[in-house]
C-alpha cells in the first residue's frame, strides 16, 4: 500500500514519513501527493502572521485550544527561520506547544524555511495538503515573522490573522508590510500593555481608509492578551464567522482558483529552472558563462536568452 492510501485511512505514521520526504524534497513525494490532491479543498487554513515578539506561537497555542474545544481536529505547520550558517532551525512551537503533544486530536509539523522568502517555506502548501487530505479540519499555519515579506500567507490560508503588538509602531509597520491588503482579521496581542487602544484605533482607521464595498468582509480588529487566554474565544468567533463568509458570499471559489493558479505558476517556475540548471551544468556550460558575464564579455540578459533558446524545447 502507497504512503497516499495510508494517509487516507488516516495513519499517522505515513503522514510525517511523507512530510519529511518533502521537506527534504524527494522525487518520489510528488507522486504521493498527486494521489492526495483530489482530497482536498475541505479544511480551513488560517494563517497567522506578524512580527517576532507579537506572541503568534502564543496566540496559536491558545486557538488550538479553543478549536479542540469545540470538536475540531487541528493541524499546525509551524515555520522557523533557518540559519543561513548551519541549516538549522530553532523549532521553538515545540516548547510553546508541548502542551498538546499527547492530544491524538491535535497534529504539530515544525518547517524551516531554508533560505525561502515570503515568510513560509517553500514546502508550506504541500504540508497543508497532506493535512487536508487526511481530514482535519482547521490547519493553523504560523509564520516566521519576518516582517515586509509576509505577504506569501495569502496564498495558502482562507482566514489570514495579521498580530500586532502595542509599541512597536504598528502604524508604520503596516503601511510598510502592506498587512492592510493581507489581514481578514487583525489582533493586537498583549493588549494588557499601555498604548493598546491606540494601536487598535490607529489599525482601524487605516482600514477604514481602505473602506471594502458594501456586502464585503470587513476587517475586525480584536484585543487578546493570549497568555492569559482573554479574547481568544471572541477571536475563534472571528475566525469562524469569515470561513462562513467565504462560503456563503462565493468568495472561496474565487480565493481557490487564485491560489491554484499561483500554485501552478510557481511549480512551472521551479520546474523549468531545475531542468535548464542541470542541463546547463552537466553541460560544463555553467562556469564559462559566469565567467564570460563578470568580464563583460556578454550581459546577464543575452546569456539566459541564449540559454532559453537551446534549452527549453
Amino acid at each position: 500500500m502507497s504512503l497516499a492510501q495510508k494517509i487516507l485511512e488516516g495513519d499517522i505514521r505515513s503522514a510525517a514519513r511523507l512530510m519529511r520526504d518533502i521537506d527534504d524534497r524527494m522525487p518520489e513525494a510528488t507522486e504521493e501527493l498527486k494521489t492526495l490532491y483530489p482530497h482536498t479543498g475541505r479544511a480551513h487554513v488560517v494563517g497567522v502572521t506578524g512580527p517576532p515578539g507579537s506572541g503568534k506561537s502564543t496566540l496559536t497555542d491558545k486557538l488550538i485550544e479553543t478549536f479542540r474545544a469545540k470538536g475540531k481536529r487541528v493541524a499546525v505547520v509551524a515555520v522557523d527561520p533557518t540559519s543561513p550558517f548551519t541549516g538549522g532551525a530553532i523549532l521553538g512551537d515545540r516548547i510553546r506547544m508541548n502542551r498538546h503533544a499527547t492530544d491524538p486530536g491535535v497534529f504539530i509539523r515544525s518547517l524551516g524555511t531554508r533560505g525561502h522568502l515570503g515568510g513560509l517555506s517553500s514546502s508550506t502548501a504541500d504540508i497543508v495538503h497532506v493535512f487536508d487530505a487526511m481530514g482535519w479540519e482547521v490547519i493553523i499555519v504560523e509564520t516566521v515573522g519576518v516582517g515586509q515579506d509576509e505577504i506569501e500567507i495569502v496564498r495558502t490560508a482562507h482566514t489570514s490573522l495579521v498580530v500586532a503588538v502595542p509599541g512597536l509602531g504598528d502604524d508604520i509597520q503596516a503601511i510598510k508590510a502592506g498587512i492592510l491588503e493581507i489581514g481578514d482579521i487583525f489582533v493586537v496581542n498583549k493588549a494588557d500593555r499601555p498604548d493598546a487602544d491606540r494601536t487598535a484605533r490607529e489599525l482601524e482607521n487605516m482600514i477604514g481608509m481602505n473602506h471594502p464595498g458594501e456586502g464585503e468582509w470587513f476587517p475586525p480588529v480584536m484585543l487578546t492578551v493570549a497568555q492569559k487566554y482573554d479574547g481568544i474565544p471572541e477571536l475563534t468567533d472571528k475566525i469562524i464567522a469569515h470561513f462562513e463568509y467565504l462560503n456563503t458570499s462565493g468568495k472561496r471559489v474565487e480565493f481557490e482558483e487564485i491560489k491554484s493558479s499561483l500554485r501552478f505558476t510557481e511549480l512551472l517556475r521551479d520546474r523549468l529552472f531545475a531542468r535548464v540548471y542541470q542541463q546547463i551544468s552537466e553541460d560544463n556550460a555553467l562556469e564559462p558563462i559566469i565567467c564570460d558575464i563578470a568580464h563583460r564579455r556578454v550581459d546577464p540578459y543575452t546569456a539566459v536568452e541564449e540559454i532559453l533558446k537551446k534549452k527549453v524545447k
